[in-house]
């Protein structure tokens, strides 16, 4: 009998002294305007014959630019695009901007980054009110992918 209860409260021990499982991000829940980089936050278009992967890496209302990885990759065609030329970025707000830089590279993969501006030709802040942001690229492989995250408050 003694051994039942001290092997029942070793086993207790055991589980109360173990170590906290870190907790995983639901992959529905909202993007805070300040999370950046983080794999949780990648949005993947597999269309045609090119994989494109976008990643916020500074959402920051009060930065300059709002800046994305983007991750392209192919076996078929050459990936010499100018996304700056090619993306815009909008919110759920109705203020759309178009793309300001983008590192363009060649071959079948590429990964740089694309910035756009955190504030409309007017001068109103991109993010304010948002509750949706859409990072659009149009003239692709495909004529257009769109990757769309939600915006916490």
């Amino acid at each position: 009998m003694w051994r039942l209860l001290a092997a029942g409260v070793g086993a207790i021990a055991l589980v109360a002294c173990a170590p906290a499982l870190p907790s995983l991000p639901a992959t529905t829940a909202p993007l805070a305007p300040s999370a950046t980089g983080d794999s949780a936050l990648t949005r993947s278009d597999d269309q045609g014959t090119v994989s494109v992967a976008v990643t916020p890496l500074n959402l920051d209302p009060t930065s300059v630019t709002l800046d994305f990885s983007v991750d392209l990759s192919t076996h078929t065609v050459d990936l010499s695009w100018d996304l700056a030329s090619q993306a815009t970025l909008s919110t759920d707000t109705g203020l759309q901007v178009a793309g300001a830089s983008w590192p363009v590279g060649s071959g079948h993969h590429v990964e740089g980054t694309l910035s756009f501006p955190a504030h409309t030709a007017d001068g109103r802040a991109l993010l304010e009110g948002a509750r949706t942001l859409t990072l659009t690229l149009r003239d692709t492989d495909v004529a257009e992918r769109t990757f769309v995250w939600d915006l916490a408050r």
